[in-house]
């Protein structure tokens, strides 16, 4: 396994997290998820997700693990859906708690709609020390989705300097759909939390 990368997410509805979990498989890195202790499921739950991103309200988010400190990784690649054209409000949580702890950092944001929405890599740049490095404006499903994922993937394997295993698309269904069955249903708890600063 790769230790000079760390993908770490916020995914909704399923969607981010799969597509992180293409990137990890073909970096053969680490990944970890992030969230925090909102319901945000259904429609009230989509709601408090675009009034959160709106006024750019943060909660306390979960612990973040991983093998090693933030700062000892090459490269930090973060995954976010969009929020009424904003980073989600939990990967914001992130980047103000944590953010200053990453040395380089690459952005994958997720959407449903034709926008790329290129001014959100600008706004999270807000919170590092120094711009991002590579990014990538996905919408799954769409005829792009794989050529812009992938043209991502060649930008992080050369800044890190790793190779990059291929994606077959049948595989990583198979991967996607393995990874959801074996996980534990996620329970949170306030000790997990990482407390406003």
């Amino acid at each position: 396994m790769n230790n000079e990368i760390v993908c770490i997410y916020y995914s909704r509805t399923g969607k981010t997290e799969r597509t992180m979990r293409e990137i990890a498989y073909a970096l053969d890195c680490e990944l970890a998820e992030v969230h925090d202790n909102v319901r945000r499921t259904g429609a009230l739950g989509w709601l408090r997700c675009g009034l959160d991103a709106m006024r750019r309200r943060t909660r306390a988010i979960s612990r973040v693990e991983t093998a090693r400190p933030l700062s000892d990784y090459k490269l930090v690649v973060l995954g976010t859906p969009v929020w009424a054209g904003r980073c989600s409000s939990v990967m914001r949580g992130l980047l103000k708690r944590r953010g200053y702890e990453m040395a380089d950092v690459a952005y994958v944001i997720t959407h449903g709609s034709e926008e790329a929405y290129r001014g959100i890599f600008d706004q999270m740049d807000q919170y590092l020390l120094k711009p991002h490095v590579a990014d990538a404006s996905l919408r799954p499903g769409s005829t792009g989705y794989i050529f812009w994922r992938d043209q991502f993937l060649k930008d992080c394997a050369g800044f890190a300097g790793v190779p990059l295993r291929p994606i077959l698309e049948e595989e990583a269904a198979e991967a996607n759909r393995e990874a959801a069955a074996s996980e534990r249903p996620r329970v949170e708890t306030p000790q997990n939390s990482e407390t406003e600063q």
